[in-house]
């Protein structure tokens, strides 16, 4: 594990004395251990090993998929439709699987080129550290990628991780979506969180104690309602969902007496916790995803729909992530990163006093606020190997549609992460194509995501779209963040997702920014 980072390795299970795991660390796959041991781990062989553990973790589940997708083309074809794909988009923006397969296959051919100047660069990188780049596997990408964004962009992500400690990052990012959209968040604590709980005791109200709750409110302007509750669950436990996502606890709705039925969300994330001598610090990749998974639930508060089931974000699966990946483009504005920053030496006298100790001598304490040129680290990382990765999306996206639009009659042939990527895996070292089964871990296909999974790229064209259109001049525009709240986020999914998206953007949404964004316009 050398190079993996102390405060990941610092967390990890001992072996017990006098057994064969004396002396080992126990290696979870749970997302923070698994993503910085890929990142940072300079043995390959361990990477490799790890890669290999984690593509088969689950080969139980191999033949419950197979079945999954047999049951649901048996279906289809009951309910008169040719496959289960036609069934599932025929009432989602795409309407066709052809419109899938027609954007999924003109974005690979965009990307194509990208990719393998891309791995060529990574290569060469690998090489001048192995001496050897005949090949590039999949188990080296987050190391070599990581690597290039050190060497060449001076991408310091520790260094920057020290200026977003987790809980002045919620600070900030609450304070963005209070003046974008009008909102005032209030953390319950003791008697507030007492008051609420219908047994008088707050500890009823949260499934753990570590859980955050606050109330939610509309600011003056918007009239000084009421608007839900929102639970922060924001650190690893045993059994719990290992990774980060938002979910609706109760939507809210008009009861049959014309009173309103307030709604409750919940973000559930995986952040590393604080130790005595230094709070839980976050990567910017992490900044990007907690902004993303909270945008999902502003947009789960402040939906008003007359019925549940159009509530907040029980929109369209290909429109569903637009919304959180527009307010992903905050986490890059230099303006923005720099409002959410706090070195966390300047959190308490403890925290300077654990970093006094910690500096080396005649070591000043650092700003309060991240540095410029850190930022533009930040910022000119945004699309380093960016066709890489959303070729992996495509593949994800390919695989979805292929073993949805076959027939059970037929065996369905789904593309390589290799002939869509040009990243080796184990089929390159002569191990044959069946070295994993990664689909009995591909919880997005069994949890409403089946032939949708196109929806994480086709929502960025319309992210992109108001992003360009409406947010990129100024991102803290009050009154078009109203304007979004009520046009975009409020109505859920009560209407059709294309009107909902003429009406905010006065027009037809285009590709263009998307295509731009990309750099393969």
């Amino acid at each position: 594990l050398d190079g993996v980072p102390e405060d990941v390795t610092s967390g990890l299970k001992k072996g017990e004395k006098g057994t064969e795991n004396e002396g080992k660390l126990w290696l979870t796959f749970k997302y923070p251990d698994l993503f910085p041991t890929q990142k940072y781990c300079k043995n390959a062989e361990t990477r490799q090993k790890v890669f290999m553990a984690n593509e088969n973790k689950c080969n139980q589940n191999v033949k419950l998929f197979k079945e999954a997708i047999v049951l649901r083309d048996e279906a289809a074809r009951i309910l008169g439709y040719p496959d289960h794909a036609t069934f599932r988009i025929e009432d989602k923006m795409a309407k066709t699987p052809k419109t899938v397969d027609d954007f999924l296959g003109d974005l690979r051919k965009r990307l194509a080129p990208g990719g393998l100047k891309e791995i060529e660069k990574l290569k060469q990188l690998k090489k001048s550290e192995t001496g050897d780049a005949d090949r590039y596997f999949l188990w080296d990408h987050r190391f070599y990628d990581t690597l290039m964004l050190e060497r060449d962009y001076q991408l310091d992500q520790n260094r920057i991780a020290e200026y977003f400690p987790l809980q002045t990052s919620i600070e900030g990012m609450l304070n963005i979506f209070e003046q974008l959209f009008g909102l005032v968040f209030v953390e319950l604590k003791g008697k507030d969180r007492d008051a609420i709980s219908e047994s008088g005791k707050g500890e009823d109200i949260v499934w753990h104690p570590e859980v955050h709750v606050y109330s939610v409110w509309d600011d003056q302007s918007e009239g000084d309602g009421f608007v839900g509750y929102l639970y922060l669950d924001l650190h690893p436990r045993d059994g719990k969902y290992g990774h980060a996502a938002n979910f609706n606890l109760q939507p809210g709705f008009i009861t049959e007496n014309g009173t309103r039925r307030y709604p409750a969300t919940a973000l559930v994330c995986n952040f590393s916790k604080p130790t005595p001598k230094k709070p839980s610090l976050l990567k910017h990749d992490e900044v990007v995803t907690l902004f993303h998974e909270l945008g999902h639930g502003i947009h789960d508060l402040v939906s008003k729909t007359i019925y549940s089931r159009f509530h907040g974000t029980s929109t369209v699966r290909d429109f569903v992530e637009a919304p959180s990946q527009m307010l992903e483009n905050w986490c890059w504005t230099p303006s923005q990163i720099k409002s959410l920053s706090k070195h966390w030496s300047h959190l308490t006298p403890e925290y300077k006093q654990a970093w006094e100790a910690s500096a080396k001598d005649g070591n000043q304490q650092p700003s309060e606020s991240i540095p410029d040129d850190l930022i533009q680290s930040i910022v000119s990382t945004r699309h380093v190997n960016d066709a890489l990765f959303n070729l992996r999306q495509l593949h994800f996206g390919i695989f979805d549609m292929t073993v949805h639009e076959t027939s059970t009659l037929q065996q369905p042939t789904t593309p390589s992460v290799n002939e869509i990527s040009k990243l080796d895996g184990p089929e390159a070292l002569g191990n044959g194509y069946d070295w994993g089964n990664g689909q009995a871990t591909f919880g997005h296909l069994i949890g409403g995501y089946d032939a949708g999974y196109y929806g994480y790229l086709s929502s960025q064209v319309y992210s992109t779209d108001m992003f360009y259109s409406v947010f990129k001049k100024d991102p803290m525009n009050g009154k078009e963040g109203r304007r979004y709240r009520h046009t975009v986020l409020e109505k859920g999914g009560s209407q059709d997702e294309m009107e909902t998206l003429k009406e905010f953007l006065g027009r037809e949404p285009s590709t263009e920014a998307f295509y731009k964004e990309l750099g393969v316009a």
